[in-house]
């Protein structure tokens, strides 16, 4: 099947062409004809299967027909960085059409996302949060919605987002399409479905796995060894992009700095970091100025960087489905990638059971020529001070007797303003007698 095969408006080919689709993936096949149709839709897929093209297209199908400078479609997302990826495919599928797009989120100024939709922006792309703030100032308006796209319905839900997705719904007109896509379907998103979809039509390719263009590998290594194991892994890849995946944000930036000081040109995407600074690290990584982005599980989803061919767990994630969604940075839309794990037996023991009841056994392997023997390294980067030079916890102070006599010193000299001070004020004493 080819896309012209889809009843689209001819006004989409140019983005079409612009994206480089020729044949859609089996998510978009199923999905398309459904949504265009006008059904309720229920989603599931492996990540990086060409999910976001499947519910845009149909967007903007629909948009094309219909008054403009007004709010008609509302996809609502997790995180900033899908919402900027969501906003790039609308961007390139939308070329020469004339509909526009705003994405709202927080961590960022609201005064040009309020500007945006006073104008009339046809899609809004938001984070729940932010929406619901320029909702109640009447900011945004939502009472035109036509189209309700809820992405990574599982993950919102992980965040605490439902019930800001549930007044987000009750501002919405009651007749509307709705198309829900979710990796996992936990108790909360099947609650969530039933109620809100109207005999939806099901859409699911393949199972909660990922996809089978990456090759996956654990290497089992001391704790105090990992940076070290990922400093010789990334000095043998020949990857251009590689992704680095740590548990903590603190982490990120620990490991970002030791990278930066070997020579690599690293930076870091985590949930400290000020959005200006997120955007300028997925702009960097994707234009190739960093060859490293080590990211905390913020960058598990929307991040669609075709470059990446390597993605290494630093640290084991702590469940299988974010596994999942690291390890679909890679491999995407049919291209092969690898993942490497490091796996600390005494830390990781549970999570890679849990994993390898999903996927199967994984292959182990030892990364030859690598110094298992090595002792720790006292890191001196962090402000630490050697082990030696500390007094030991339960010690005993010096006794007085014990401290090294005082070198004796040059006598102190009051400064010149000093003496001026203490004569003018021997001076006043002397006029009040």
């Amino acid at each position: 099947m080819k896309f012209t095969e889809f009843n689209l408006d001819s006004r989409l080919s140019k983005g079409i062409q612009r994206a480089g689709y020729t044949q859609p993936t089996p998510i978009q096949e199923q999905a398309i004809p459904v949504a265009i149709d006008g059904h309720d839709i229920i989603g599931t897929a492996q990540t990086g299967t060409g999910k976001t093209a499947a519910f845009v297209l149909p967007i903007l199908n629909k948009l094309l027909n219909g008054p403009r400078n007004q709010s008609r479609a509302l996809i609502v997302t997790p995180t900033r960085e899908l919402a900027e990826q969501i906003r790039e495919t609308i961007v390139t599928l939308a070329s020469g059409t004339g509909l526009r797009c705003v994405t709202v989120y927080g961590g960022v100024g609201a005064r040009p996302q309020v500007e945006a939709l006073r104008r009339g922006a046809e899609i809004i792309v938001a984070c729940p949060g932010r929406l619901l703030d320029l909702a109640n100032q009447r900011s945004a308006r939502l009472d035109k919605i036509e189209v309700l796209v809820l992405d990574e319905a599982d993950r919102m839900f992980d965040m605490g987002f439902l019930p800001d997705v549930k007044r987000i719904i009750h501002l919405l007109p009651p007749k509307r399409q709705n198309m829900l896509f979710s990796a996992t379907f936990p108790k909360e998103v099947e609650e969530l479905a039933a109620t809100l979809l109207h005999k939806p039509k099901r859409v699911a390719v393949g199972i909660s796995a990922p996809a089978n263009t990456v090759a996956h590998t654990l290497y089992t290594v001391p704790r105090h060894l990992k940076t070290p194991m990922l400093l010789e892994m990334l000095k043998r890849s020949d990857a251009e992009s590689v992704l680095v995946f740590t548990r903590t944000k603190h982490r990120a930036q620990k490991v970002t700095r030791q990278l930066e000081r070997e020579g690599y040109l690293a930076t870091a995407l985590h949930g400290n970091r000020t959005q200006n600074q997120r955007q300028s690290a997925l702009k960097g990584f994707r234009d190739g100025r960093y060859q490293v982005m080590v990211a905390t599980d913020i960058a598990a989803r929307g991040l669609d960087i075709e470059s990446i061919k390597l993605v290494i767990n630093y640290d084991m994630p702590d469940t299988t489905d974010a596994y999942i969604h690291r390890i679909g940075r890679t491999g995407r839309a049919q291209r092969t990638g690898e993942a490497f794990t490091l796996v600390v037996t005494e830390d990781d023991r549970d999570m890679l059971r849990a994993l390898e009841r999903v996927m199967g056994k994984i292959e182990t392997r030892k990364l030859d020529g690598f110094d298992y023997s090595a002792k720790p390294a006292v890191d001196t980067s962090m402000g630490e001070r050697p082990v030696a030079s500390r007094r030991p916890m339960g010690g005993k102070r010096p006794t007085p007797g014990s401290r090294p006599a005082p070198q004796n010193r040059p006598a102190r000299t009051r400064s010149p303003r000093k003496h001026r001070e203490n004569d003018q004020y021997a001076k006043r004493l002397a006029s009040y007698k």
